[in-house]
Parts: structure tokens; C-alpha cells; sequence
């Protein structure tokens, strides 16, 4: 390019803050001035990225280019003047305003000019006159001087006076003006005296006492306060809020419930011991002060007598009554060991206690309980062991102490964990509902998790035990229910805790029910339901963990082995048809939230009201296993005897009835029977409101309301049946179809012939379309931002490029100063090297 045809705009000085044209010219030139501005701005913010010590102007408006020169010198002006007025200003105060002390300008204060009046003091304590002053401590000179000189000026024919008439003269003058001064003060008391008596006799007259009854008079017209008011003073008197107290932690308070129960058991075993807790409080003897100690004596005379044998001391003597005293002392120090063992016990039981609270060593107390069992069996061995003594005495024995009686027959406080089934079965056996849940609830407290590293794994497999317990108390000939029923709660609380112990045992004894039920299945080809344990378990499962969920480990293992159950056991007895609608009431229990459809409920509902119709009318629909249309087995509830039919009453069929209904007689047995089919009525009417929003309700209820509507003998059965009947089927009919089940077509749908014509609006290449004026400029800025970020982009490269090339000759001017050092060290090195083989030349020669 010829450099006489470039166009440059070229700048004489560099001016901050100043607008400048872009540069035209050339693009080689213009590159080059790129490459300027870059090395002007991006290599010196690349040079100083890590420095901090760079300077930047902070003065107003510096690097705002929107402002003026001129304006941006007004603006800081007014900011330096603001800045200098409200430094200097701040305490100036408003010259127009004077300022007092006590009604004196403090101007004139502060001149000093105050003048001290001698005659302010009314009593005269320790004041004196100018004058007198002058007179005495002056010399009275000056006083005279000033006297002589007043006195030359305007009696000049008179004589001065002397020192001694001047003096009289004074003294006379201050007597006067205290004399005065006197009068004035008891003139004003007299004036004071007479207004008090003035006051006194016309506030007699002002002042009427009213009589009682004008103020009863008064007291009866006042008028009665308003609520309002009454609410406001109530509110003035309430208690206003006080900050209440930090709320404990749960290792707090199981640690506190710990203390107070270890508390609790040592006052029981002190009292069941006889140990007098009074007795055993040390009390001080009171002396008095001017006590001497006169009746102090001896308890025991511990002298000796001297004996001589040989013309010696006896000492043998001496060393055999020592033995003897040794031994009665340790005689007696044995019989009241056992009491101090006792006290100390109980001592290092409460000191335990308060350094569990202090300390939290919760370790030190995991086998407190333990402990206090070998205490018991050191107790009653001691007692075994005096009774035996006793037994060789006389008979006169004296009856136990009642508190020590009602002591032993207390329950104790503290409680170590059951390590097997066979010590809770311990605990609990013989006694009462109340107190077994006492038992619980103590071992839990006493053996928190917080409290020791232990306690967990014991708590745990005390949920184990627990169950295995409730499943013993299913067994017995006469199942106690309400003993179970009372434990589910501590159940609860276990599974709470510790809720993956709980889902592992449950779902271990679940797993054994299923294996043992398939087991049946395979050898017998047939199963019957399981016993009132295992059912008692499932209606557990239903207390203890979520039923609604979609998936849970312990609660869909049970659903699927309640399913099992009315499936695939067969109905045989009276004892079968119980326990299968207990398995659906529990399916109706899981259900009542997620609403999930059972068909094995609907079946074994619709099993049941076949079972109780006679073999004439099982005809015209169809049974599913485990029912069968013929056998044996066909009429299990159907009544018969009218007598029964009339004298049954609607009842609760009981669980216990499982085991016992042998022994009941015939007319309870057809009482039984009609209170199963009573509650197969009532179960359908609770399906039927449960699955009543679903699609297919209809087609799912249509079995069971044919067999009710047409094979169902209502008039044979008592009046409460009909009604209960007659309830269900109404609730099956009024059902109204809400959903119709989704259908595929069989052919597409052919579409509609539309007769207006689509315009399609052809565009011309090449070729801007017209439009409106704002879609114009809306294209307008559209192009424009594409150019600019285009443009933005390019800078950026070339920006990115730029910075990559400073990088890369940094790196090489680096690398090359490191090969400059390189060979200089290794010329060195050479240097060094032929010197010192030149030196070895020399000394081979030499």
C-alpha cells in the first residue's frame, strides 16, 4: 500500500475523558491502531492482574462520559464545600440566640463581674463585710487612707477620725443591720402565723362533713363502670409475659427420668431393709459456747494393770487380752457390716445418679440394674440366712415390719433389659395388666439408647420378645385379648425407636407363616387358616406402619399373605368363616385410604352368602375356589331352627369365640352364625361405598348383587336381618355409573370437508416484502443486533488471540532466558572441568 494515499486522523495529545472519531484509513493501518488500543488497555490490565497497588482516579464523575467538563467541576465544588461546611459547622451555634443559666446571659457570666453579697446568708455563719475585712486583716491603713481621702474631698474643714472611732464606728453599723435583719425574719414568721390561723378558720367554714346516709345515697347513684374500662384496668393488673424455660432435649430428660426412678428404688430398698432413714442422718450435738467439756467420760476403760513376772513386764498378757478385744471388736464390726454395705450401696447408687446428671457417664450405670439384682439376692440370702439362725432359737419371733411388707410387695423402680424371652416371660407373668405396663415403661425409661452404647441392641430385642409374648398370650385355651390389646401401646413406642428392628422382626415371622402355608399346600394340596396369633400379628401391622402406601416392606408382604389366605384356604368349619371375615375386615382396614381394589374380598364375600343358602337355590351363578357349588360343606351358616331365628339379637362375633365355640351349645352356635352372615352384609355395604368411583364397579358388584337380589331368602330371616339386607342391596342399586372404560375405535375417524381455501402467502428471494412501518423496524433491529453481536464476537477473538500471543511470547522469552542460564552453567562447568584436568597434567608430569 502506498502510504501517501492513507487517510489517518491522527491526535496531537491523549486527552482523558475526551470523545474521539474513529480512525479511518486503511486495513492495515487500521489493524495496526487495533493493536495499539489493545496494547494501551488489554496488556496493561493483563500486566497488572495481580498487582493491587494501581492507581485510580476517584474524583466525581472521572470515567462517567455522559457528563460535561464544566458540570463535573460544579458538581465537585459543591461536594467540597458540603464536605467542609458540615466539618466545620456542626457545633457553630444561632448568634441571634442567648443563652442563660438560670435567667443570666452566660456572656456575662463569663466576664466575671459577679459581685458576692455578705447579706445573702440569713443566719450570718462565718460572712464578712469588705470593710471589716480591710479593717482587720489589712491593717486598717488602706481604710483609713480611702476614708481620709473621701472625707478631704467633701468636708474639707473637718478632722479625720481615729483608728478607734472608725472601729466603733463599724462595729455599731453592722449590729444595726443585724438587728434588722432580725425584726425582718420575725415579722415575716409572725405574717406566716397569722395566714396558717386565717386559713384554719375559713376552711371551717368551707369544709362540710356529708352524713352516712347522704353517702350511701351517693354511693348507690354512682353509676356503674363500663365494660370497657373494666377490661382496661383488668388489663393493667394481668401478668405481663415472662420468658419461659429452654425446652429439654431428649438425653436430658431420659437421663432426669433415669435419676428419679434409680431414686426411687433405693427408698424402696431402704425401707424394705428396716433402715430408718432418719436414724442414719448425722446430727450435730449442740454446744454452747461457754461449754467446758465437764461431763466428758469414757465409754470404756482402756488401762491396763501392770503385772511383773521374773522381775519383768508381762507382756504376753497384755498381747492375749488385744487378741481377745481384736476379735470381739471384729465380731461386732462383721454384724454391722452388712447395714454399712447397705448404706454405701445406696450412697454409691445416688452418686451415681448425680454424675450421670452432671457427667453424663451414662456407661458407668448399664449394669446398674444388675447391680441392684445381686443387692436383692445378697438381701435375701442375709435373710435366708437369719431365719435358719432363728429357727435354732426359741419361737417367739416377732412379725415384719408392715413397711417393710408393703416394700417387698411394691414393684421395683429400676429394671436391667431381658436377654432372653424366658426373663421377660419372668417379669411379667402373675401380675396385672397396670402393672406389666409399668414394667415396660420402666425398662425403657431405665435403659434409654442416649444413656449407655448398649441399649439400643438390648431395646431392640426386647421388640422380638415382646411379640413372642403377645403370640403366647393368643395361644392359651382363653386368648387374653385385653392384655394384648393394652401392650400394643409400649409395641408402639419400641417400633417408633427403633423402626428397621421392627420391620425385620415382623417381616421374619410373616416370612415363616408364608413358608409354613406352602409348605401345607405341596404335601396336602390344601391349607387351613393360620391360628389367632398370626392373625393378631397382621392386625398389628396395621397399628404399627402405613397401610396407604404404595409399596412398604412389611405391609405389602402381609397383603400379599392375607390374599394368600382367602385364597387358598379352604372353608371347612364355623372357626374357618370367623377368621376369614376377620382377614377382611383387616383388607378393608388397609384399603379405607388408598382405595385399592381386592378381588379376593369380593370373592370370599360372595363365598360366604353361598355358604348360608340352601342346596335347592346354589344354583344359577358361579363360585370360586376355595368355595365349591357342591359338597358338604355347602350349608356351614344356614339356620334352620325358628326358634333360633327369633330370639338372635345383632352382636359383635369376639375372637375368642375361635377357640372355644366347641363348647358353646347349639342355639349360640346358630346365634354365631347369623351374626357372620349379619356382618357379611355389612362388610358388602362398606365395599360398595369404598370402590363406588371406579370404572368397572358395576361389573365387579354384579355377582354379588344378583345373588343377594334373587337367591337370598330374606323372609325367613328375623326382622334386624331384613333390615341389614335390605341396607346393602339399596346401596348396591343406587350406585349411578360414573365412568364408561376407554374403547379403541374399530376405524378412523374421517374428517370433515372444509371448502374455504388456504392462502399461502409466496415470498420473492432476494427480495425484502413490504410491511407496516413498526414490523419494519422491528427487521431493522433484528439486523442490527445480529451485526453487532457478530461484531462483539470478533472483537472477542481477536482479543482472546491477542492475550494468547502475550501469553506465548512470555512463555518463550521465559524459556529462553532458562536455555541462556543453561549453557552459561555448562560452559562453566567446562571451564572448570579443563582447568582442573590441565592441573592433573601438571602433577602426572611432575
Amino acid at each position: 500500500s502506498n502510504p501517501f494515499e492513507v487517510k489517518v486522523n491522527r491526535q496531537k495529545f491523549d486527552i482523558l475523558g475526551r470523545k474521539t472519531k474513529n480512525d479511518v484509513g486503511l486495513p492495515g493501518v487500521s489493524r495496526s491502531k487495533a493493536i495499539k488500543k489493545r496494547n494501551q488497555t488489554l496488556l496493561k490490565e493483563y500486566k497488572e492482574r495481580e498487582k493491587t497497588n494501581v492507581f485510580k482516579d476517584k474524583r466525581f464523575g472521572e470515567y462517567n462520559t455522559k457528563i460535561t467538563p464544566e458540570e463535573k467541576m460544579i458538581r465537585r465544588f459543591a461536594l467540597e464545600r458540603q464536605q467542609n461546611y458540615g466539618k466545620k459547622n456542626i457545633y457553630n451555634l444561632n448568634e441571634d440566640e442567648e443563652l442563660t443559666h438560670y435567667g443570666q446571659s452566660l456572656a456575662e457570666i463569663e466576664k466575671l463581674n459577679d459581685i458576692v453579697d455578705s447579706d445573702s446568708d440569713t443566719e450570718e455563719r462565718g460572712t464578712l463585710s469588705a470593710e471589716l475585712t480591710a479593717a482587720h486583716f489589712g491593717g486598717g491603713g488602706g481604710l483609713l487612707r480611702k476614708k481620709v481621702s473621701s472625707e478631704q474631698q467633701d468636708e474639707e474643714e473637718e478632722k479625720p477620725k481615729s483608728r478607734k472611732e472608725l472601729i466603733e464606728e463599724m462595729i455599731a453599723k453592722s449590729k444595726q443591720e443585724k438587728q434588722e435583719r432580725q425584726t425582718r425574719r420575725e415579722s415575716a414568721l409572725e405574717l406566716t402565723e397569722k395566714l396558717d390561723k386565717d386559713w384554719k378558720e375559713i376552711q371551717t367554714l368551707i369544709a362540710r362533713k356529708t352524713p352516712k346516709s347522704e353517702k350511701k345515697d351517693k354511693e348507690v347513684e354512682k353509676p356503674k363502670p363500663d365494660e370497657y374500662d373494666m377490661i382496661v384496668r383488668e388489663l393493667g393488673f394481668e401478668m405481663k409475659a415472662k420468658p419461659s424455660e429452654r425446652l429439654k432435649t431428649e438425653e436430658e430428660l431420659a437421663k432426669e427420668e433415669q435419676a428419679r426412678l434409680q431414686k426411687l428404688e433405693a427408698d424402696r430398698l431402704r425401707r424394705m431393709r428396716g433402715i430408718d432413714e432418719e436414724a442414719n442422718k448425722k446430727r450435730p450435738s449442740h454446744m454452747s459456747a461457754d461449754d467446758l467439756a465437764d461431763g466428758f467420760i469414757l465409754d470404756k476403760d482402756d488401762r491396763r494393770l501392770l503385772s511383773y513376772k521374773d522381775g519383768k513386764i508381762n507382756i504376753e498378757n497384755e498381747d492375749e487380752e488385744g487378741e481377745e478385744e481384736e476379735e470381739e471388736e471384729g465380731e461386732e464390726k462383721e454384724e454391722e457390716g452388712e447395714e454399712e454395705d447397705n448404706e454405701n450401696e445406696e450412697e454409691s447408687q445416688e452418686e451415681s445418679a448425680s454424675e450421670n446428671e452432671e457427667d453424663d457417664a451414662a456407661d458407668h450405670h448399664s449394669d446398674l440394674e444388675s447391680d441392684l439384682e445381686s443387692e436383692e439376692e445378697a438381701a435375701g440370702n442375709k435373710e435366708e440366712k437369719k431365719h435358719k439362725e432363728n429357727e435354732n432359737e426359741p419361737q417367739n419371733v416377732e412379725k415384719l415390719d408392715p413397711k417393710q411388707e408393703a416394700a417387698k410387695s411394691e414393684l421395683p423402680y429400676t429394671f436391667a433389659v431381658p436377654e432372653s424371652y424366658k426373663t421377660l416371660k419372668s417379669l411379667l407373668a402373675g401380675r396385672t395388666i397396670e402393672q406389666q405396663l409399668i414394667v415396660l415403661e420402666r425398662i425403657q425409661k431405665c435403659n434409654h439408647p442416649s444413656l449407655a452404647v448398649g441399649n439400643k441392641a438390648k431395646l431392640e430385642k426386647l421388640f422380638g420378645f415382646l411379640l413372642e409374648y403377645i403370640g403366647e398370650l393368643a395361644t392359651l385355651d382363653i386368648p387374653e385379648l385385653r392384655t394384648i390389646d393394652k401392650l400394643v401401646l409400649p409395641l408402639y413406642n419400641l417400633c417408633q425407636m427403633f423402626p428397621e428392628a421392627a420391620n425385620d422382626s415382623i417381616r421374619f415371622i410373616l416370612r415363616d407363616a408364608a413358608h409354613d402355608l406352602e409348605e401345607v399346600i405341596e404335601v396336602k394340596g390344601r391349607a387351613t387358616f393360620p391360628g389367632l396369633d398370626t392373625l393378631i400379628y397382621l392386625k398389628i401391622v396395621a397399628l404399627l406402619f402405613p397401610t396407604s402406601d404404595f409399596w412398604h416392606p412389611v405391609v405389602t408382604p402381609a397383603f400379599m399373605y392375607m390374599s394368600q389366605l382367602l385364597t387358598k384356604c379352604r372353608i371347612t368349619t364355623l372357626q374357618d368363616v370367623i377368621k376369614g371375615l376377620f382377614l377382611c375386615c383387616l383388607f378393608l382396614e388397609y384399603v379405607s385410604l388408598s382405595r385399592r381394589f381386592v378381588p379376593e374380598l369380593i370373592n370370599f364375600l360372595l363365598g360366604v352368602l353361598h355358604i348360608s343358602l340352601p342346596k335347592n337355590q346354589a344354583q344359577g351363578y358361579t363360585v370360586v375356589h376355595p368355595f365349591t357349588p357342591v359338597g358338604k360343606n355347602l350349608e356351614l351358616l344356614l339356620v334352620c331352627d325358628k326358634e333360633d331365628l327369633k330370639s338372635w339379637e345383632k352382636q359383635n362375633v369376639p375372637l375368642s369365640t375361635v377357640t372355644r365355640l366347641k363348647e358353646t351349645s347349639r342355639t349360640e352356635i346358630n346365634h354365631t352364625r347369623l351374626s357372620c352372615l349379619a356382618l357379611c352384609f355389612d362388610l358388602i355395604k362398606r365395599c360398595a361405598a369404598l370402590y363406588e368411583s371406579l370404572p368397572s364397579f358395576h361389573e365387579i358388584m354384579h355377582p354379588v348383587k344378583i345373588l343377594l337380589a334373587q337367591h337370598v331368602p330374606v323372609n325367613e330371616y328375623p326382622e334386624k336381618m331384613q333390615e341389614w339386607y335390605h341396607s346393602a342391596l339399596k346401596e348396591l342399586e343406587n350406585k349411578v355409573k360414573h365412568y364408561t372404560p376407554l374403547i379403541c375405535e374399530k376405524k378412523k375417524p374421517v374428517p370433515l370437508k372444509q371448502y374455504t381455501p388456504k392462502i399461502v402467502k409466496v415470498l420473492e428471494f432476494g427480495r425484502k416484502q413490504a410491511g407496516s412501518k413498526k414490523e419494519q423496524e422491528r427487521k431493522q433491529l433484528i439486523q442490527r443486533h445480529k451485526r453487532e453481536l457478530k461484531g462483539a464476537i470478533r472483537e472477542i477473538r481477536k482479543d482472546n488471540q491477542y492475550l494468547a500471543r502475550m501469553q506465548l511470547s512470555e512463555i518463550m522469552e521465559r524459556d529462553s532466558a532458562r536455555k541462556r542460564k543453561v549453557k552459561e552453567l555448562l560452559g562453566s562447568l567446562a571451564t572448570q572441568e579443563g582447568e582442573w584436568k590441565a592441573m592433573k597434567r601438571k602433577k602426572w608430569k611432575n
